[in-house]
């Protein structure tokens, strides 16, 4: 994925949500910090959310945007509608989100884990981490003791 997709799903996701905000917890999140992510690190064509103020709409992003839907046979990448519960992140997280918010989202927002806490949310998280530490996009977070 790039970061033009993710402000394209972005703008459909809000759409179909009827939300003006998304949280993006996935591994496409990176594309938040990183827009220029080596590709290894974007490989993925999913991009995970949930809409900000109405989650129960998650089911109709997931219907309209997901997986095997026109959409995603029209542009080669889905946007997969979930519960925030599916997502496993540090304590602040919110608090540390970076916002794509610009002319391409049509000022809709997406809210982008960070990295560090990317990485702490679980193994792909991990390992995409550890691929911007080795090719110096990232450095450690004096917020976090873990080690990678």
């Amino acid at each position: 994925m790039t970061r033009a997709q993710l402000e394209h799903a972005i703008r459909a996701a809000c759409r179909v949500a009827e939300d003006s905000e998304l949280w993006i917890f996935g591994s496409q999140a990176i594309l938040g910090q990183f827009p220029d992510a080596p590709e290894a690190l974007r490989e993925s064509a999913e991009c995970d959310v949930t809409p900000k103020n109405l989650p129960e709409a998650a089911d109709k992003i997931d219907g309209a945007l997901g997986e095997l839907s026109q959409f995603h046979e029209t542009y080669g990448f889905y946007v997969h509608g979930l519960s925030l519960q599916a997502a496993v992140l540090p304590e602040g997280w919110k608090d540390r989100t970076i916002t794509i918010q610009n002319p391409n989202t049509k000022q809709y927002a997406g809210h982008c884990v960070e990295v560090h806490d990317l990485a702490a949310s679980g193994d792909n998280g991990r390992i995409m981490a550890v691929g911007l530490f080795r090719v110096g996009s990232a450095g450690p977070d004096p917020h976090f003791s873990t080690t990678l």
